[in-house]
């Protein structure tokens, strides 16, 4: 009868043993889960845009990746970062900096969500076709992964500029970026620069377009439209440049369609063609793009060395660009300004400058180095001659 009880006591504790090993194999099961969760967890948060399509940047002689630059941001990625991005036909492009803007050298690869851009676009900074040197097609397709988070951040961060579309108290030839390039041995008032007065986008265009009456220009540069272009501008409801119009109306205007890599062979035949275009026309003459700063920049530094503007001129000029819209100048923010200066400027300017065999930009014989660089893209000596008789004062 005492046996019972041991009995009893045996079997509870058999069962207390079954329970408890039981339990630690579960116990020793979610431990070994959990860091698998984990991991899935912390792989979610890495940025990555899986297989989308491309099309081909034609003007500007990139890859517009198709997606938006706020769903872009919305995986996870953010100015500043450094990618890898990998196209279905094995070309590849690593470690290139995601920015807002275009901050990187001449010829180096960039993504960018400039704001305005319909699409995210990867391209080399005014360097060759990207979507043509990688081989893509309509048919490639393309993923993006961060390589490392905010690797770029300082650069970006350092250059993060913005411009407002809104007027507000600015005059009217600041808020245009309207102004004559009275430098050099250029005739007077002969050479005008601003945003497009054509395209509306940036809310520029009416303004742009009276300026242009009261100057009284003669003939418009169009860098940045084709005729096909013009055709919808004008055409588009709200139109408001009339003044445009009636020069377009007089065929007073060349349309480019230019992209803004200033190095490549299809930038060089259509810069010809316009300048040949306009020397068979009186001034004074308007050069603009959209917002009459990049390819707006590099054919007046041209036009302007070509007329035997000092280094300095051609800089203060230039960068006025940056005071109309960023309010960047040498006295209110010397490290933009010198950074805009040596990456833009300087880099343009000696890439004419090799065509004169000048190595020293600011003691260079820039009219030299302007003249043989035209010669060398094609432009006939004789159009050059009329061009210049156009120009420069004391020429004929």
């Amino acid at each position: 009868m005492k046996r019972r009880p041991d009995a009893l006591r045996i079997i509870l504790c058999i069962l207390i043993l079954l329970t408890m090993i039981l339990s630690f194999g579960a116990c020793s099961k979610g431990s070994r889960t959990t860091p698998a969760k984990e991991r899935d967890r912390a792989s979610n948060l890495i940025p990555a845009l899986g297989i989308t399509t491309i099309e081909h940047d034609e003007k500007f002689g990139g890859v517009n990746i198709k997606i938006s630059i706020d769903d872009f941001n919305a995986l996870g990625f953010a100015f500043g970062d450094s990618l890898n991005i990998y196209f279905s036909n094995g070309f590849e492009v690593k470690g290139v900096p995601y920015y807002n803007g275009f901050y990187v050298d001449t010829g180096d690869p960039v993504l960018v969500g400039y704001p305005g851009y319909q699409y995210v676009r990867l391209t080399y900074n005014y360097g060759e076709d990207m979507y043509v040197k990688g081989g893509l097609t309509e048919k490639t397709t393309v993923t993006v992964q961060l390589e490392s988070k905010g690797k770029y951040l300082n650069i970006q961060e350092s250059m993060d500029i913005h411009y407002s579309d809104d007027q507000g108290d600015k005059s009217d030839a600041v808020f245009a970026n309207f102004r004559a390039a009275n430098v050099g041995n250029l005739r007077w008032n002969i050479l005008y620069r601003s945003a497009s007065p054509v395209d509306d986008q940036h809310n520029r265009a009416a303004v742009t377009d009276r300026l242009a009456a009261e100057a009284g220009i003669a003939y418009v540069i169009d860098l940045s439209d084709s005729d096909e272009d013009l055709a919808g501008l004008l055409s588009a409801e709200g139109f408001n440049s009339p003044y445009f119009r009636s020069l377009y109306d007089q065929k007073k205007y060349v349309a480019l369609s230019m992209s803004s890599a200033y190095r490549n062979e299809s930038f060089s035949k259509k810069l010809v063609e316009g300048l040949t275009a306009a020397s068979g026309f009186d001034g004074p003459y308007l050069v603009h793009c959209v917002e009459g700063k990049d390819r707006t920049g590099f054919v007046c530094m041209v036009l302007e060395a070509l007329a035997g503007a000092s280094y300095q001129e051609i800089v203060d000029d230039y960068m006025l660009t940056y005071d109309n819209y960023y309010g960047i100048n040498e006295t209110g923010d010397p490290t933009r300004y010198k950074t805009i200066k040596e990456k833009n400027i300087d880099e343009m300017l000696q890439y004419i400058a090799g065509f004169g065999q000048a190595e020293e930009i600011t003691t260079a014989d820039l009219a030299h180095c302007a003249n043989e660089y035209l010669l060398s893209i094609g432009m006939k000596a004789d159009d050059l001659d009329a061009l210049k008789a156009k120009l420069i004062r004391g020429m004929s």
